[in-house]
Formats: C-alpha cells, sequence, structure tokens
C-alpha cells in the first residue's frame, strides 16, 4: 500500500484539514499519515481559534515518519505562521520527499483568514519553488502573483507567473468565478489545460480545496501522471460536493466517501 502524507491543521468539524485529507486518502486507497501544525476550533460556521503547534513538535512528528512511514507523495495545507513554513520547508529539503502538493491555504471558506501576515512571502520563497504542484483558488492567486484574478485569462497569467516563481504546475481553481459554468487552469512547462464543469447549486463547500489537494496527492502516491491525477481528484470533488450530507448550519462537509475514481 502507498504511503501519502498531509502537514496541515486539523479541523475539529471534521471538513476540511488533516480530517478531510485522510477521508480522501482513505477512499483513494492509500494511507494516511499526518503531521498536525495547528489545531483549530471551528464548524460549518467559521473559525473561533487556531493555535500554532510548536515548530519541535512538527519536526519531531516528521522526523518519527521519516524513519519509518515515508510518504510515496505529499501535501500541505494551513501552515499558520513563518516559523512553521520554513520548519517545514527545511525538512522537505533534508528529506528530498517528491512529488510535493502545496495548498497555499489563505483564507478559509467562511472568509476567516488563515495565514499570518509575514507568512505569505515566506511561502513563495520557500515552498513555492519545492511544489510540484500548486493550487490556489482566485483569492489566494491574487494575494501570491500581487493582482487581482477574476477571470480564466487571469487565471493563465497567474499561474505563468508562479512557474515563473519555481512551481513545476498550477492549478489555479475557479471555484469563486462568476456564472453556471466554471473553469480550472492548469498550467505546466509544456502545456495548459482547462477543466470545466457546471456550477452545484449548494452551500456544502466546506474544505473542498483541501479535499482536491489530498484526492491529487493521492493519485500521485499510486503512480498516476500529474494531468491524470488532477482531472480525476477535479470529478471526486464534483461528485462529493454533489452527494454533500447537509450537515451544519453553515458551509457543510463534502461526502468524502464517494468512490476514488480508478486509474
Amino acid at each position: 500500500m502507498r504511503i501519502a502524507l498531509t502537514i496541515a491543521g486539523s479541523d475539529s468539524g471534521g471538513g476540511a484539514g488533516i480530517q478531510a485529507d485522510l477521508k480522501t486518502f482513505a477512499a483513494y486507497g492509500v494511507y494516511g499519515t499526518s503531521a498536525v501544525v495547528a489545531i483549530t476550533a471551528q464548524n460549518t460556521l467559521g473559525v473561533r481559534a487556531v493555535h500554532a503547534v510548536p515548530v519541535p513538535i512538527v519536526r519531531a512528528q516528521l522526523d518519527a515518519l521519516a524513519a519509518d512511514l515515508p510518504p510515496a507523495a505529499l501535501k500541505s495545507g494551513m501552515l499558520a505562521t513563518t516559523p512553521l513554513i520554513r520548519a517545514v520547508a527545511d525538512i522537505l529539503l533534508q528529506r528530498r520527499w517528491q512529488p510535493y502538493v502545496l495548498d497555499p491555504v489563505m483564507v478559509a471558506t467562511s472568509g476567516d483568514r488563515l495565514l499570518d501576515d509575514g507568512a505569505q512571502r515566506t511561502m513563495l520563497e520557500r515552498l513555492v519553488p519545492l511544489a510540484t504542484l500548486i493550487t490556489p483558488n482566485l483569492d489566494e492567486a491574487a494575494l501570491l502573483v500581487g493582482r487581482p484574478v477574476k477571470d480564466v485569462p487571469a487565471m493563465l497569467a497567474a499561474g505563468r507567473a508562479l512557474l515563473e516563481g519555481g512551481a513545476q504546475a498550477a492549478l489555479v481553481k475557479g471555484g469563486h468565478l462568476i456564472g453556471e459554468v466554471l473553469t480550472d487552469v492548469l498550467v505546466t512547462r509544456t502545456s495548459t489545460r482547462q477543466f470545466t464543469h457546471p456550477r452545484i447549486a449548494t452551500t456544502s463547500t466546506h474544505g473542498t480545496g483541501c479535499t482536491l489537494s489530498a484526492a491529487i496527492t493521492a493519485g500521485l502516491a499510486l503512480g498516476r501522471p500529474l494531468e491524470q491525477s488532477v482531472e480525476a481528484a477535479l470529478d471526486y470533488v464534483h461528485r462529493a460536493i454533489a452527494t454533500a450530507p447537509g450537515l451544519g448550519r453553515g458551509h457543510g462537509p463534502l461526502q468524502h466517501g464517494v468512490p476514488a475514481p480508478s486509474a
């Protein structure tokens, strides 16, 4: 069985972060391991508190995994602080862990900011150059490239800018686009591809970014090519949204138990 690692925050509501990642890994049939970098108090209505895990504890978690359960692929989600980002970057370089999916979590679905102000530049300098794939939404892409990203041409330009920043590929997610048809844009060193699907009228969108990046990571852990992993993950998330259980009074969780696409 292949191992996939998530380095992210814990979501007490179970819909995002470590919890969503591990559910997704299980759906794909890969063994999920985790390093918790932050503990959040949240539900479908929003984030109430964030407590960053001390850097030595994060290092200890990753060292323990390196010694016994090294990943075939890994992802990072919410990293919360500049010291945590630096520590994760140091360990990724030291361990030479690849392929690596960077989900640059900065803002929760509820609108709550999940990355402190000083951490953004550190992410650009230290983590983006290590990324096999970076998966920003429109708001995150705009923060990373320093200009608005509100349509497909701007998404393509943002993806190319992230490649210039060192990433091997960028998937700019179009969930916040206006209209009934949504477009996600994959930019690689050799090509671009657009994925389209109809908008689903739902409030069950909590953890979509975490779930998508985890699904891509699982595909990569199984040895699938990047583009195939992205296409399959988008399909998985679309079905997970369409069959969401409708829990909570805010942005509800997805149905992570939908069958994952086979090779």
